[in-house]
């Protein structure tokens, strides 16, 4: 199988398992599960959350843009974006709920743990869970990448999380902007 329709099959399971979770609960809870996001009665968080959120895309976007593999396809148009598209929209969503909302509140609520805890466990978890990728590629040096990577992304992210009063849609918005 060559690596366009390996990536084209990966890039289609996880539309599909992370996409039918968000399709099924807002089929279930509809507009109640916007609110959960954080976006009704009006777009939430505040000022230094989105700026945060905007400044964390940059950044990553922009570094990651510096890898000759990233550079090169950054403006090539191909069907496998499109289902990339797909994969960002419901990655952005499910994996925030997860990672921030889920695991940050369970630390917080449950374990009482402070917010550099909480942080540091949201990143350390998002990181290592990323870091798959690269034992899918058989390449522990491309783990490892992938695990620092998007382990210091998940801290970003879990500081804008912080930084807007715990609302997602910041959080959502910059996820689905890196991915994308």
């Amino acid at each position: 199988m060559n690596n366009d329709r390996k990536a084209a099959w990966i890039l289609f399971i996880i539309a599909a398992i992370e996409g039918s979770w968000v399709l099924l609960n807002l089929h279930v809870n509809g507009v109640r599960f916007f609110r959960y996001l954080g976006f009704i009665p009006h777009v939430g968080g505040t000022a230094l959350g989105w700026s945060l959120a905007f400044i964390v895309s940059a950044l990553y976007v922009g570094l990651a843009a510096r890898l000759p593999s990233v550079r090169e396809n950054l403006f090539r148009i191909s069907w496998l974006k499109l289902l990339g598209l797909a994969v960002a929209i419901s990655a952005g969503i499910l994996e925030e709920v997860i990672f921030r909302r889920w695991l940050m509140n369970y630390l917080q609520d449950q374990r009482g743990a402070g917010i550099i805890v909480q942080i540091i466990a949201s990143g350390v978890v998002f990181g290592a869970l990323h870091g798959v990728w690269g034992l899918m590629g058989k390449s522990v040096r491309a783990a490892l990448g992938a695990t620092i990577a998007t382990g210091l992304l998940g801290i970003a992210l879990a500081g804008v999380f912080i930084a807007s009063g715990r609302n997602l849609a910041p959080c959502i918005v910059a996820h689905f902007l890196i991915n994308a």
